[in-house]
């Protein structure tokens, strides 16, 4: 109500000057005007009066001047002869009593021998009083005045008042209804609902922002809000699963746990993260900027290590709208807890190193998908210059940070780990490789193998998702430079530098994981894949040739070809994610999934419904919560992957304990999710045989199944993975680095 008197004050104060002002202004404008008519009225009888009084005057005769003074004279205007002394000769008989008042007036065109003229009350009337000096020879001889009436001068000022105050009242009664009903309909209810929101954040009830808020007027404020309520629902859910914990005497590893493991071990120290994909890019969305999280397993591992820890990210600056945003980025935007530091390359340096060498040559060398490994001269010095760029960057970045703990990310910095330690040999260098690792035959095809494997093995432990693509590393180390292979402790000796060889599958946080993203109703997700739909099944990938995106497809195909019951009744997600579309193998996989998905819906789809519901382009991971949850079923069929993150982020969102994963036995993670339905993705009876299993399956064994994975993803979560790795890299002795040729 404070708010209300406040507000309503100011606007009727502002109204009240506003309204003021303008009628005074105009005012005094119809005044100027009605005086100057009065003013140019009076000089025209005065000049008249005088070429009929001045021959009077000069003949100096005191009478005759009865005609001029009938002549002219009016019932609006009087008019009165004086002599040379200003003593009165004729006047007119209604204003005869009154020219006393006048009498200086005409003194002072006589005396000054000009036109005088003045505002005076007459017989209660405002007048105009207008003396014409008469003159013989430029020597005054009497004058001529002439009174008009002016009173509607007075009554036209009052009445524009008049209407000033009505519009004043007018225009306070409507700016105050307006108000009243903009602030009701604009501020009060969507603060009513904003409070009722925030409430219910706080409560643990995740809702989605009230639809009816001005963004520009609440947007910040309903960011701070969610930010706050994501801090407190974390802070909650930790709480209660460290009570939990407690209660059931298990152990396993939460954020705060890796945060306090972090302090005490390693007192502090920052960790730095380098890979090539940013946690956050940002992109032009009109003459807005957006910022997008990439649906990349990579992000989703890793930056709840950094939200716990803290640290530094140094990462690749792809969006077009980074470089606005700046070299150096506080993340996350709500509640910052570490930074994103962004490197630039220009489209030469991205075509050799990310476009060429890395996913053209080592990416389907690393994979045995049967696509032929492409690699140039060029592409490896372009991959050699950014590596540099990085460590460079990198550097940078520790300078000033006693024994640093550095995590190297991926086939994109094979040679950063080597770089790094030349300069600082007291740092602790991890790379961790979330690609398979082929045998030492299949990777002898590059041409570079041993500048590769050196530059690996700069750094102090080399992590892989499974101990079979260690083993392949270690071989290949030992078939191709020199150096001892110690198979007893899987480590590479060269020259005073160790190099240890772990597997750490890799997996996400999930007691957090999306807690408060918002869920449609399961029956309205359904009817928007059509009227009849009672079973989704979901699949979430990047479009590349090693997801197995055609044959999975196919085997949709062939499971509604031998239960044709159940079209109609079945419909398919494929979250799809657009990837390096630069690259002619990309661009025709495109083609031909798109391609396998209009000829499956043309001769299996319905009116009202389609068999394959194909979702191609960026999908945040808040987007894809939904379908995780009420998902049937999910298919990972992977020709070829290292671990395949997405069939963790399925198993974590099914807290209900409900739901079947179709995993790819070619994918890591079918080496820890035993329970999922493992199958080959190359044999499409298997694949649509697993499709009708998981729809006909036993409500006890789905939750049974599910449940036993979800414990896994659960207890090997990514802070215990980042806890392994780290504790793992601690033991690793900072000896000085010396290196052989």
């Amino acid at each position: 109500m404070r708010f209300l008197i406040r507000l309503f004050g100011a606007i009727w104060i502002a109204t009240l000057i506003v309204t003021v002002g303008f009628a005074y202004l105009e005012v005094r404008e119809d005044r100027a005007r009605l005086i100057e008519d009065l003013e140019r009225r009076g000089t025209l009888v005065g000049e008249s009066v005088r070429e009929a009084a001045e021959p009077l005057l000069v003949r100096k005769t005191r009478t005759g001047f009865d005609r001029p003074l009938k002549r002219f004279a009016r019932a609006d205007r009087a008019l009165a002869v004086s002599d040379e002394l200003g003593s009165l000769i004729e006047a007119s008989p209604e204003v005869k009593p009154f020219l006393g008042r006048v009498s200086p007036q005409v003194s002072n065109a006589i005396r000054k021998n000009e036109p005088v003229r003045a505002m005076h009350t007459i017989a209660g009337r405002l007048t105009l009083v207008h003396v014409v000096p008469l003159a013989r020879d430029d020597h005054p001889v009497g004058a001529v005045a002439v009174v008009l009436d002016a009173q509607h001068v007075q009554d036209s000022e009052w009445s524009l008042w008049q209407r000033a105050a009505v519009r004043l009242g007018v225009l306070v009664l409507l700016l105050t209804g307006i108000t009243w009903l903009l602030v009701r309909w604009s501020v009060t209810q969507p603060m009513e609902r904003m409070a009722e929101w925030t409430k219910r954040l706080k409560a643990g009830h995740p809702v989605a922002p009230p639809p009816d808020a001005d963004a520009s007027l609440f947007g910040p404020l309903a960011q701070e809000v969610t930010g706050l309520a994501r801090t407190l629902a974390r802070a909650r859910i930790a709480a209660e699963q460290e009570a939990l914990l407690r209660l059931r005497n298990e152990s396993i590893w939460t954020e705060e746990r890796l945060k306090q493991y972090v302090r005490a071990r390693f007192d502090n120290r920052p960790i730095f993260i380098v890979s090539n994909r940013e946690p956050v890019s940002h992109e032009h969305d009109g003459r807005a900027i957006r910022a997008l999280r990439p649906a990349s397993g990579l992000v989703t591992a890793l930056e709840p290590i950094m939200q716990a820890c803290g640290g530094v990210w140094v990462a690749h600056g792809s969006g077009n709208a980074d470089a606005e945003i700046g070299v150096r980025v506080k993340l996350p935007e709500d509640e910052p807890t570490y930074t994103l530091r962004r490197v630039w390359l220009d489209a030469e340096e991205e075509a050799g190193y990310y476009y060429g060498l890395a996913n053209e040559g080592l990416w389907p060398l690393c994979h045995i998908v049967h696509e032929r490994p492409q690699f140039r001269q060029a592409d490896w010095d372009r991959y050699g210059a950014v590596n540099a760029k990085f460590a460079e960057a990198l550097l940078e970045e520790m300078a000033g940070v006693d024994g640093p703990i550095v995590l190297v990310q991926d086939y994109h910095f094979a040679l950063l780990p080597q770089i790094v330690k030349r300069e600082r040999p007291d740092a602790s260098v991890a790379l961790f490789w979330h690609i398979p690792w082929p045998n030492f035959e299949a990777f002898g095809i590059c041409p570079w193998q041993n500048e590769i494997l050196l530059g690996m093995l700069g750094a102090d432990l080399i992590g892989f998702h499974t101990q079979f693509h260690c083993n392949n590393f270690l071989e290949t180390v030992e078939r191709t430079i020199e150096g001892r292979v110690g198979w007893d402790n899987f480590a590479v000796l060269r020259g005073q530098h160790q190099t240890h060889v772990r597997p750490f599958p890799i997996s996400v946080a999930t007691a957090e994981l999306h807690a408060d993203v918002v869920d449609p109703d399961r029956v309205a997700l359904l009817r928007s894949f059509g009227e009849n739909v009672e079973f989704l099944g979901v699949g979430v990938d990047r479009v590349d040739y090693t997801k197995g995106l055609p044959e999975r497809f196919r085997a949709i195909r062939r499971f509604f070809e031998r239960w044709p019951e159940y079209r109609g009744r079945v419909a398919f997600a494929q979250l799809a994610s657009p990837s390096r579309s630069r690259i002619p193998r990309y661009q025709r996989l495109r083609e031909e999934t798109h391609e396998t998905v209009r000829e499956i819906n043309e001769q299996l789809g319905e009116r009202g419904w389609k068999p394959i519901v194909y979702l191609e382009r960026h999908h945040d991971h808040d987007e894809i919560q939904p379908y995780y949850r009420h998902a049937d079923f999910c298919m990972v069929t992977s020709l070829h992957d290292g671990m395949n993150l997405v069939a963790k982020e399925y198993v974590a969102a099914r807290a209900d304990g409900d739901g079947v994963l179709i995993l790819s036995r070619f994918a890591g993670a079918s080496q820890e999710l035993r329970d999922a339905l493992i199958v080959n993705p190359y044999d499409i009876e298997d694949v649509a045989k697993a499709i009708h299993r998981a729809l006909t399956m036993d409500a006890d064994e789905r939750r049974s199944r599910m449940r036993r994975m979800y414990e896994q993803v659960s207890e090997h979560n990514v802070y215990r993975w980042a806890a392994i790795l780290l504790s793992e890299l601690e033991r690793m002795p900072r000896e000085a680095w010396l290196f052989s040729q």
